[in-house]
């Protein structure tokens, strides 16, 4: 080896000089190092831009479906202000306005003699005796449970 080299080169060459045969350690090693960066870099993206769609399943939020959505449009587009509005939507608590109005609907049905759930009869009423609507009251016919 000591031979092939010139005179006035350097007895001592550095290892990212190329060698003679055409290979490159350096290149081959920071090829290695790129292609491992970016299947790093891709699933830290892809993991961050799962994040709002995390919390929301993780929180049991109603909006889980919009979060979800939006996290995949922003996504796709590229949008950001439709990630940051997923992130919000996910950490916000959207409450729950039909719990009490379906307890108040039911209640007021209660108390105006129709139930829910034997087809518009009073709870205990005898299914063959309709109660009288205007009234409010059964007629004779009819039992208490």
């Amino acid at each position: 080896m000591a031979a092939d080299v010139h005179d006035l080169a350097p007895h001592h060459l550095p290892m990212f000089v190329p060698s003679a045969d055409g290979s490159d350690p350096l290149m081959t090693i920071m090829l290695v190092a790129l292609i491992v960066g970016l299947v790093f870099a891709g699933a830290f993206y892809l993991h961050l831009h799962s994040l709002p769609e995390r919390l929301a399943h993780r929180h049991h939020r109603v909006q889980f479906d919009l979060v979800a959505i939006m996290a995949l449009i922003a996504l796709f587009t590229h949008n950001n202000i439709f990630w940051v509005a997923a992130l919000l939507l996910a950490f916000v608590p959207i409450p729950d306005f039909f719990s009490p109005l379906q307890s108040m609907a039911a209640s007021l049905s209660r108390m105006a003699g129709r139930g829910d759930d034997d087809g518009g009869l009073a709870s205990g009423a005898d299914p063959d005796v309709e109660a009288d609507p205007h009234s409010g009251t059964r007629p004779s016919g009819a039992t208490e449970a």
